[in-house]
């Protein structure tokens, strides 16, 4: 597959992208800071995608079967986009009616937001196994890189662009930033879209598709696959509950504007680029992977740490870089881990044990934001607003030192071989 056709899948997953940054990094801090609405229930709206997931496999398999105008992949793609970015266009009127009246409000956020989350999940899985079709084997790897850089690209950039125009916020000048989003978002991803795949192409053959529930029972069922998922809950959950929090926490322990919360999630996304950059270049080369792993984690427990303390201590020059190395760690634990959920998957069973760690990452996500909403709602009402914030980022830190504790115990090589023993046993039975 030609570069031109990386970058125009990338374009696909650009356009996502853009329609997540102003929730995530804009929204959440109007909603909890400007219009006062419990952490927890900001949380449980923005994790939708992640508690949506699930509907991914039954999508990937109904669109494997059911193409539509010769197109097995365009159609969900398409539609998936078209209801994601209006489904986050329309997320700040959500907003403003749960701060007019609030339950009302609220049954209108589940709709739009579920819109958001729906579409989603359908445009992610339908792009990636788009991906899947047009890539041969060995360049699947590099597809999935030019991909995951470019997402990370349009991250940073959108989040300086936003931050810019919500220099002086009022909430007219918010729904028009969302809107110029989401228009951006349709242009690219219909620029990445159009005529990229062929039309009534030859069925591509797939492995056995299998439920989550069949992953996760699978992976359960073996003791170092059990542990490893457990540890990647923690892992992900502690690294990136903090989310729906940030923007918010700079805004109450600092006085930060909504262009310089904003900017948070440049400056995150540029030192995690710049992580999976060095790691890619020079880290890899003398780093196992779970020492890597190990060392990433490090770094964003420290990082973590340090947000924490900036605001206990009012020391808002070390908040900035203590975001930058939450992101840098984060990087490298990205890359890493990627790496090490290959190396804890069987070439017999890559579909359960890529959809067992597929569940985890999306669990934990959804679970480490709504945890992390709901403890900062209840400590606040106990030790204040901005120690309450900084509760949630130690909480999350002691979280991922426990799951590098976890980390160590875990011996990839013993999986790998206990696992090929399996494999030749039930060869040889076979043969018999």
């Amino acid at each position: 597959m030609s570069w031109f056709k990386m970058i125009r899948l990338g374009m696909l997953h650009v356009a996502v992208a853009i329609s997540l940054v102003p929730i995530t990094g804009v929204l959440n801090r109007i909603m909890i800071h400007e219009l006062g609405i419990m952490a927890s229930v900001v949380a449980a709206l923005i994790i939708l995608p992640h508690l949506f997931s699930p509907i991914q496999v039954l999508i990937g398999q109904f669109s494997d079967r059911h193409p539509i105008w010769g197109y097995r992949r365009t159609p969900y793609i398409a539609l998936g986009i078209l209801l994601c970015v209006v489904g986050a266009a329309l997320t700040p009127f959500a907003a403003f009616a749960m701060d007019a009246n609030f339950w009302p409000g609220l049954a209108l956020a589940l709709i739009i937001f579920g819109m958001w989350g729906i579409g989603f999940n359908t445009a992610v899985v339908s792009y990636l196994s788009l991906a899947s079709d047009m890539s041969p084997s060995h360049l699947r790897s590099r597809t999935i890189a030019v991909m995951w850089f470019m997402m990370i690209t349009a991250v940073i950039g959108t989040a300086i662009g936003a931050g810019r125009a919500l220099e002086h916020y009022t909430p007219e000048r918010l729904i028009e930033v969302f809107a110029i989003a989401a228009g951006i978002a349709l242009t690219i991803g219909a620029l990445g879209l159009i005529g990229l795949e062929p039309r009534n192409a030859t069925p591509v053959s797939h492995e056995e598709r299998h439920s989550a529930a069949d992953s996760v029972r699978t992976v359960l069922g073996d003791p170092l696959a059990r542990r490893f998922f457990i540890y990647l809950m923690f892992m992900l959950s502690a690294i990136l509950g903090q989310d729906v929090l940030l923007e918010p926490y700079g805004a109450q322990a600092f006085g930060l504007s909504v262009r310089e919360t904003t900017q948070l999630t440049a400056t995150w996304g540029g030192a995690t680029l710049l992580a999976l950059l060095l790691h890619g270049i020079f880290f890899s080369r003398w780093l196992t992977n779970k020492r890597g792993a190990m060392l990433g984690g490090a770094i964003a427990a420290t990082g973590l740490t340090l947000i924490a303390l900036s605001g206990i201590l009012h020391i808002q020059p070390l908040f900035v870089p203590a975001v930058a190395l939450l992101g840098f760690g984060t990087g490298i634990a990205t890359a890493t881990n990627l790496a090490l959920m290959l190396d804890m998957t069987t070439p017999q069973q890559v579909g359960l044990f890529i959809g067992a760690w597929g569940v985890a990452d999306a669990a934990a996500r959804g679970l480490g934001n709504l945890l992390a909403g709901m403890l900062r709602d209840i400590t606040a009402l106990v030790v204040g607003p901005t120690s309450a914030y900084a509760t949630v980022f130690l909480v999350e830190a002691l979280i991922l030192c426990t799951a590098l504790v976890m980390l160590r115990t875990i011996d990839v090589s013993a999986f790998r071989s206990q696992r090929r023993e399996l494999g030749q046993l039930v060869a040889v039975i076979g043969d018999a």
